[in-house]
């Protein structure tokens, strides 16, 4: 027993009805009589369900509702909604093709006795057509007649940019009949800055050092040639890696493009090639053979 602070005492067996009527049981449930504390399953009355039982039941009936109100899936819950959305789309659909059939029927009609203004604008586009392909044609000439003719000497290209030195050996691969060369120099290139095939086949990746001092700059080491050379066959398919430069190359690069079969074009072979009197591969030492003949 424990003294309550009015003089009252607090019992086991009130203590224990306290925390049963706390889980919804009757108090009449748990004891026989004043003190008498009831440790086992209360019985079934007769006629009915026990207290116990009763609970239980109350319990699940409450889950159950609560689970039948869960929220259901969009497409289940508003299945109405749909519909309207699907028959406004079908509705739109049939007015957009009643109005194109309301305008082409009457087109096509007239279109049949006026046959003449078909015939007219079909001799139009035939003419603005041939006149587009001649100009485009006349293009392409002298596109080729200025590339062919293209020529620099050593202080132009002391002068350019690094980038437009790229775009100046590009041009020289093209005026040398390498129709598809391209730069590819800037972030990610991976070591390669012109990429072309030659009219024998062979794939061309070159690496381009511009110094604006020209031999006066710092020289072309080891390392540069290290880097292309280790992408350019294995991911751009290089039959022939080349390393071009306005400036000169240090004392060791030679040697060491030897073992990698790679091609040095210093300042020298540089002046030569840009000077149109031949073709690069015909500069270069043991250029591999060609991959298909000439036409």
């Amino acid at each position: 027993m424990a003294l309550l602070g009015d003089g009252h005492y607090l019992t086991q067996a009130d203590t224990v009805s306290g925390e049963h009527a706390m889980m919804g049981l009757p108090k009449h449930a748990l004891t026989r009589g004043p003190g008498d504390l009831v440790d086992r399953q209360p019985q079934k009355q007769q006629g009915g369900a026990s207290p116990l039982d009763r609970i239980r039941r109350r319990h699940s009936r409450m889950h159950s509702v609560s689970r039948s109100r869960r929220r259901r899936p969009y497409a289940r819950r508003f299945p109405a909604r749909r519909r309207r959305r699907n028959s406004r789309q079908l509705g739109m659909k049939i007015l957009i093709g009643a109005l194109l059939a309301a305008i082409a029927i009457p087109l096509a009609r007239w279109l049949l006795i006026n046959w003449w203004v078909l015939l007219t604008l079909a001799l139009a586009a035939a003419g603005f057509g041939g006149v587009w392909l001649y100009r485009k044609a006349e293009h392409a000439r002298w596109d080729r007649t200025r590339v062919n003719a293209l020529r620099f000497n050593l202080p132009q290209i002391d002068a350019l940019h690094h980038r437009d030195f790229e775009y100046a050996v590009r041009d020289l691969l093209r005026r040398d009949g390498c129709s598809n060369a391209r730069q590819v120099g800037g972030a990610g290139d991976n070591g390669a800055d012109v990429i072309a095939t030659d009219p024998y086949g062979r794939v061309w990746v070159i690496q381009c050092k511009h110094r604006r001092n020209g031999t006066s700059g710092s020289a072309i080491g080891t390392p540069d040639l290290q880097r292309v050379n280790g992408t350019a066959r294995p991911l751009h398919g290089a039959d022939i890696v080349a390393v071009v430069t306005n400036g000169r190359f240090s004392s060791r690069c030679p040697e060491l493009a030897g073992a990698l079969h790679m091609h040095l074009v210093d300042r020298r072979v540089l002046a030569r090639w840009a000077a149109g009197s031949q073709p690069l591969w015909d500069l270069l030492p043991k250029i591999p053979p060609p991959r298909k003949p000439v036409n």
